[in-house]
């Protein structure tokens, strides 16, 4: 699972609130069995004096006597127990109700991770992608080519239905590729020709297999770093760091916010950082390649032209079909 910093100290600390419930709990049965017998707790105290007298031995090398002591302890086990079950109780009635039995809410067995830290790695970067309830209705099962016509327009080097074909089959190698190989794609096309549905695919695919992803509109995105210039905003300031550190990154409607040069010397340091630290991005917009130089510079055109495999979806607004088709 491959998860930034701060969503692996946002779960160990939720780890280390359970088991801090789990002592407390503990604690709480023992005074409540207590209050019945004080036999009970003067078997405890003597049974934890019993294991420092057992590992002193063990340490000076006095294991000979070490026999009667563990007769002693098993006698103190079994009169526990039989007072225990006199008041009703269970046995392990002094055990918490971990959440995870089988590695009693620490998230490790041994050196490996849980299969509760794995799961609950993968509830949090659904839940922190902005994509929650956006990927229940979304797959590549789901991604059509009958919206797209394969009539081809005399400009058009790809029929909108040979360009939606394209950019599905580098999508799935894109998320095969994953980790392997460092690519970013740049989604372009007009309004409702699957930019941000393939972006969502892909999305999905990347966080059923362990990867973290996270999805902003550019508004929102741009809103975010500049709460943090200007605002000093501790939030904007910790979500920044996971944007530039997140396994994929997707920005969606570029192009859509306010422009001007907090916002271009912005997405310029974020694309650079990102580049440089090899995590992969995603684009979709309506803006043509020619057009980034105008809204933005040409340092970002440079980043954009380098490094992402260019995408032109084609076609008309898939959504209106759908609707047409409804009635």
């Amino acid at each position: 699972m491959a998860l930034s910093n701060m969503q692996y100290d946002m779960l160990r600390r939720e780890y280390d609130r359970m088991q801090r419930e789990d002592r407390e709990e503990a604690a709480e049965r023992k005074r409540e069995v207590y209050s019945k017998d004080g036999r009970l707790q003067k078997i405890d105290e003597q049974m934890a004096s019993l294991a420092v007298t057992q590992a002193e031995k063990l340490l000076s090398g006095e294991a000979d006597s070490l026999n009667e002591l563990h007769t002693h302890m098993e006698a103190l086990r079994e009169e526990k127990k039989g007072i225990i079950t006199s008041l009703g109780y269970d046995e392990d009635f002094f055990v918490p109700a971990y959440r995870c039995p089988d590695c009693k809410d620490t998230g490790y067995i041994g050196a490996e991770r849980c299969h509760c830290f794995v799961q609950r790695s993968l509830d949090l970067v659904y839940a922190q992608s902005n994509l929650q309830g956006v990927l229940a209705e979304t797959g590549f099962d789901r991604f059509s080519l009958d919206y797209y016509t394969k009539e081809k327009k005399d400009q058009e080097r790809l029929s909108p239905y040979e360009a939606a074909e394209l950019a599905l089959h580098v999508s799935r190698e894109f998320v095969e590729n994953f980790g392997q190989t460092f690519q970013n794609l740049y989604f372009y096309g007009n309004t409702g020709v699957g930019k941000t549905f393939l972006s969502n695919c892909i999305a999905k695919e990347l966080m059923d297999r362990g990867h973290s992803v996270v999805s902003f509109t550019a508004p929102n995105l741009f809103d975010i770093f500049e709460k943090d210039v200007f605002q000093k905003d501790p939030e904007a300031k910790a979500l920044r760091g996971n944007i530039y550190d997140v396994d994929l990154l997707i920005i969606d409607d570029l192009g859509t916010e306010i422009g001007g040069s907090f916002t271009s010397s912005q997405l310029a340091l974020m694309l650079n950082e990102r580049i440089l630290r090899e995590k992969p991005t995603i684009i979709s917009t309506n803006l043509k390649m020619q057009e980034i130089t105008d809204r933005y510079s040409e340092r970002i055109f440079s980043r954009i032209s380098g490094y992402y495999t260019v995408m032109h979806l084609l076609g008309g607004d898939i959504r209106m079909q759908k609707k047409l088709q409804a009635r």
